[in-house]
């Protein structure tokens, strides 16, 4: 505690000239016409290819979720602070039948290109979503589309009683395809601010968008900054530099408890988890790697490191969800009981060199993870440890990198930070990552059971049946032991002196809004 505490001093009373050189003030500068112009730096941990957020093109990757939060795109529905869906650029649905869905958009509303938002618009958009990006084509699943005035009408290939949470997906951002995509990966969209420059890895600045369909922005200029270094953007946010932030690390909030900041938290269902690689030989045992998730000590990651600022997983959904932790039962923390599966496995101290060996090789596993999010190198370091006390080694690859080395396939262990059930829908999740053709199945899942099962989900409109189908498919999923959930996460923004409107949302997507603005 008191090295802790030494930490937090140091950090307090740092120079702020240190960061003149990668970041400016937020204060107030002057326009090319003369008139003050306010300005809102803002830091931001995930602007990066590493989170395969390389630009703001909603139909590139996981860039969608760029575009969403800083203001420039928005969706046909979005989520309201009890996560329930609600028309957005779209005035109101009608469910014609469970392959067709007709939808009206709201009157009066403009991309920044200046073009108008009609119907025949949202069909280009969704038609070049589903052209490019694998993701939304397979949860989308769209037929066809008709376009009549502001009247989209949607005809799927099968059932998708999810269409309309998956149309609040960050890739659902409508965008205008006339103007197009530029080489930097800017886009028009309809929000309340404008992207002018995007560089990935450093940050984009945006502008206010003057025709703003939905009341006024009270900011002119906002700088998004890329701080990988959560110490570093904690001075910032310090020093004044940067009006708010978003990613700190959990440890420094307490920094940021009393005025003149503000921390605004909610409870998200973005969760720290593990995914073993079906090609690697010293896995293959399901013994090992039940021992390895019963040696992890999520309950001690969650308290000590990341300081409460979460909870402790035993699936990918948070208990407040139906389908949620309660009704799943995963391996519990049990060291000896590890041990035993190891030795049942062959798996043996042969040297006395506190590591097991079988046929004279030492179980050796590679722990493959990322920065960017500030507490994934404290568990990799946290699971190091505790696996040591079973004799097993971890060798740990933390690195932006990370992407090009799943792809090489040199790794046993990679685990991340995803938000699991962002709809509010349990499908998303074993879409994304379980399924034989999911885009992040990073090490070769694959049961014929939970295949089964996402089928009679995938068709089911029924919640409370779809609640039951969910739970049956975590389990199955738990019971494999190649997924292993670590914590789920709370959001937490800090704002600084005079900053009002920055809200964390439950959902993750929503961060600069019309309503952001600063007053000092």
């Amino acid at each position: 505690m008191q090295r802790k505490n030494g930490r937090r001093k140091k950090i307090a009373y740092v120079l702020c000239g240190i960061l003149a050189v990668v970041l400016f003030s937020g204060c107030q500068s002057t326009a090319a016409d003369g008139t003050d112009e306010k300005v809102f730096v803002y830091g931001d941990t995930t602007f990066n290819a590493e989170n395969d957020e390389s630009d703001v093109n909603p139909h590139n990757g996981y860039s969608g979720w760029a575009c969403i939060r800083y203001g420039i795109g928005e969706t046909l529905f979005h989520y309201s602070d009890s996560m329930e869906i609600e028309p957005w650029l779209a005035e109101s649905y009608e469910f014609v039948d469970d392959t067709t869905w007709r939808i009206t958009l709201h009157e009066g509303i403009s991309f920044t290109s200046g073009r108008t938002l009609d119907a025949e618009a949202v069909k280009e958009c969704l038609e070049d979503l589903i052209a490019v990006h694998d993701r939304a084509r397979g949860d989308l699943k769209i037929e066809s589309i008709e376009a009549d005035g502001l009247i989209v009408t949607i005809h799927t290939e099968q059932p998708v009683p999810a269409l309309l949470n998956y149309l609040s997906d960050p890739y659902g951002c409508i965008i205008d395809m006339q103007a197009g995509v530029t080489d930097d990966g800017n886009v028009a969209g309809t929000g309340p601010y404008r992207a002018v420059q995007v560089e990935t890895d450093q940050g984009l600045t945006l502008m206010k968008n003057d025709n703003y369909w939905n009341g006024t922005p009270k900011l002119d200029r906002i700088e998004v900054k890329t701080i990988r270094d959560g110490d570093t953007m904690t001075m910032a946010l310090q020093s004044g530099e940067l009006d708010a932030a978003y990613g700190l690390p959990y440890s420094n909030l307490i920094l940021f408890r009393d005025e003149p900041y503000t921390i605004s938290s909610a409870d998200t269902s973005r969760t720290f988890f593990g995914q073993f690689n079906g090609s690697s030989e010293v896995l293959q045992d399901d013994r090992v790697r039940k021992a390895v998730i019963g040696a992890i000590d999520r309950e001690g990651f969650v308290n000590t490191l990341m300081e409460g600022n979460g909870s402790v997983a035993e699936g990918p959904f948070p208990s407040y969800f139906a389908f949620g932790d309660s009704k799943v039962q995963e391996e519990s923390y049990d060291l000896e009981y590890s041990r035993e599966l190891l030795a049942e496995a062959g798996w043996t101290d042969e040297d006395g060199d506190g590591y097991v060996e079988k046929d004279g090789k030492r179980l050796t596993i590679c722990w493959l993870t990322y920065p960017s999010r500030q507490e994934l190198p404290l568990l990799a370091e946290s699971a190091q440890a505790s696996l040591k006390k079973i004799g097993i080694e971890v060798q740990i690859q933390c690195t932006a990198n990370h992407l090009e080395l799943l792809k090489k396939g040199n790794w046993d262990v990679y685990v991340s930070a995803f938000v699991s059930a962002p709809t509010g829908d349990p499908e998303y999740f074993f879409t994304t990552h379980c399924l034989q053709d999911s885009s992040k199945n990073r090490g070769g899942y694959y049961s014929e059971t939970l295949e089964m099962l996402e089928q009679q989900l995938s068709g089911e409109f029924d919640t409370e049946k779809r609640t039951e189908l969910a739970i049956e498919m975590t389990q199955t999923l738990l019971d494999d032991h190649m997924f292993f959930f670590a914590s789920h996460l709370k959001m937490s923004m800090v704002s600084g002196e005079g900053v009002t409107g920055l809200t964390a949302h439950p959902c993750d997507y929503y961060e600069i809004t019309v309503n952001l603005d600063k007053n000092k």
